[in-house]
């Protein structure tokens, strides 16, 4: 069996644009299903995303929707961080270049001492990005 993971973002209200940022960043399809097309909506939040997501070759794959108006949401601090682990330095600099557009930079990209390339930021849109390449080790 093959499994994959998908980290899926609660935001309120900021769903689409972050979505369409990622896409730009990452690349691939973008998908969304609004609440109006769901047959769900009002007029203050029929243009919100019920489910969207973000999908490219490279296997990158982000979804993400706006938190129903009647619940509770709140985004807290650090509640997760969303980790892109690849093998090419240029690549990983690239996302990074184009994540880093109004974010915070928690660490910058670089070498450390515990992977040859490791960064983090949070986004404009409060989501914490890491992308690093792993650091390989000796069997023994």
């Amino acid at each position: 069996m093959t499994i994959a993971v998908t980290p899926h973002l609660n935001f309120r209200g900021a769903a689409r644009e972050a979505l369409e940022f990622y896409r730009t960043v990452f690349g691939g399809e973008l998908a969304i299903i609004s609440y109006a097309d769901m047959g769900m909506a009002d007029a203050d939040t029929a243009a919100l995303v019920v489910w969207g997501q973000v999908s490219a070759e490279n296997g990158f794959r982000i979804m993400a929707y706006d938190v129903y108006a009647h619940l509770p949401w709140d985004q807290g601090h650090d509640p997760f961080f969303v980790s892109v682990r690849g093998t090419d330095a240029a690549e990983l600099t690239r996302y990074w270049k184009k994540l880093s557009d109004g974010a915070t930079v928690r660490q910058p990209l670089d070498a450390s001492p515990w992977a040859p390339l490791y960064g983090q930021l949070t986004d404009r849109f409060g989501v914490t990005w890491v992308l690093d390449i792993a650091a390989t080790h000796p069997a023994g």
